[in-house]
């Protein structure tokens, strides 16, 4: 099975402009992240997904994989879609522009699962603290006895009906006892599925949640889920760019 990994990386951001190209460490950000999925031993090529003439101008001093897009996707699965369908492949990793410590080691789960035989696979990491879970801008989800997905939320799931209060004015940590699953926006498909996928309405829940992936569960397909320990330093504000950029300086990469 041959399978790539397509980096959108969209010039336009509203809290961080331009975010994509910044400077670290010398390189513009989406380089770490291409550099980065590089490493992966599953992953045949890496190609990245832009509808910006600048960033293409960028990423060709260091990659000529470099796919055009419509300016007018709404959503980074349209995008992707439209790259892969120019790409001989069968599997297809979304790696977002925004993480330069992504974890190579996570990108070859996702590709070992679609090799055997799920449609879409993505990643969680169990949450420790109750601030991050009592977040609504931190997605759990919970998943049956095979790691599948059984829903996406942004409130906290699942209801612990009897500690409930306890649990989250008493408690700065999560009891070990007890797990809830943050979901990570780290993604696998085959092609195929992908572009189905693409084609699909948006759904009720979807809509209501302000969650993709939750189309997906409501047209009756399976999400494989894999538990890293990987916590995501995605790159929103600058804050985050500042942190990204200490550990790049001070040569060390987040523990996997």
């Amino acid at each position: 099975m041959k399978t790539v990994v397509i980096i959108p990386a969209r010039l336009n951001s509203s809290r961080l402009p331009g975010k994509v190209l910044l400077d670290i460490a010398g390189k513009p950000m989406v380089q770490h992240v291409y550099e980065a999925a590089k490493k992966a031993s599953k992953i045949a090529e890496v190609y990245i997904a832009t509808d910006s003439d600048e960033v293409q101008e960028v990423c060709l001093g260091f990659t000529q994989n470099v796919i055009m897009t419509d300016t007018s996707h709404e959503s980074g699965t349209d995008r992707l879609a439209e790259a892969v369908q120019s790409i001989e492949c069968d599997g297809v990793i979304n790696v977002q522009g925004d993480e330069p410590l992504i974890d190579s080691n996570l990108i070859d789960a996702l590709a070992q699962e679609l090799q055997e035989g799920y449609t879409m696979v993505s990643a969680m990491h169990r949450i420790e603290t109750t601030k991050e879970l009592a977040s609504p801008n931190a997605v759990k989800v919970v998943v049956n006895n095979k790691s599948e997905a059984l829903y996406f939320s942004r409130s906290i799931i699942p209801h612990h009906r009897d500690e409930w209060e306890s649990l989250i004015k008493h408690h700065k940590t999560v009891p070990q006892l007890l797990n809830f699953f943050k979901h990570i926006g780290i993604y696998g498909y085959t092609k195929e599925f992908l572009l189905q996928y693409a084609q699909l309405q948006q759904t009720y829940l979807e809509k209501l949640e302000k969650l993709e992936q939750l189309r997906v569960l409501e047209n009756g397909h399976t999400i494989k889920m894999i538990q890293t320990s990987y916590i995501p330093v995605g790159v929103d504000v600058q804050e985050d760019l500042e942190e990204v950029r200490k550990i790049f300086g001070n040569k060390t990469v987040a523990k996997i």
